[in-house]
């Protein structure tokens, strides 16, 4: 039988990664298209200060925490789930850390601190900003708004079958 408290653990974390996947839909579909269609440097600074703020908002401390949470589903669905459930709740959770927080930490952070390092105003920084940084920044946030999207279905595809064995 499954404990309430990994039930809430799922639901909270399946609306967790949602919301998280949902921010980094917004950039992959349409934030960075418009920065990257602002004249002159617009684009580049202003991404330069969201990079900075990002650090200062509810959506770091999610964003973390998530990584936690994840490492408790693995542990959990690995440990004290059986079946297809417990099977679904570590992929997510793995899918998360390797797919979301890691690509952050790889790819992405290196990314923005090589952005941080520039001088705005410059013309070898916009020639990064749009033949470099846009497309390839751009990608793997998709596959972090993917990994997101994937990790809250799968623990939704697990809810009923823990409602179902419990």
């Amino acid at each position: 039988m499954v404990s309430l408290p990994v039930i809430a653990l799922i639901q909270l974390a399946a609306l967790a990664y949602a919301l998280v996947g949902g921010v980094f839909l917004a950039f992959s579909d349409f934030i960075m298209r418009a920065l990257a269609r602002t004249e002159g440097s617009g684009g580049i600074q202003a991404m330069q200060a969201i990079n900075r703020e990002v650090f200062r908002w509810v959506f770091m401390t999610m964003f973390i925490g998530l990584a936690a949470v994840s490492a408790t589903l693995v542990a959990t669905g690995w440990l004290r789930v059986a079946g297809t459930p417990g099977s679904l709740m570590v992929a997510a959770g793995l899918l998360y850390l390797v797919a979301c927080f890691g690509v952050t930490i790889g790819l992405n952070v290196p990314m923005n601190d090589a952005l941080a390092a520039m001088p705005a105003r410059c013309a070898k920084t916009r020639d990064y900003w749009m033949a470099s940084y846009v497309p390839r920044w751009t990608a793997w946030n998709t596959v972090r708004a993917a990994a997101c999207t994937v990790s809250a279905l799968l623990l939704l595809a697990a809810l009923p079958q823990l409602g179902a064995a419990g």
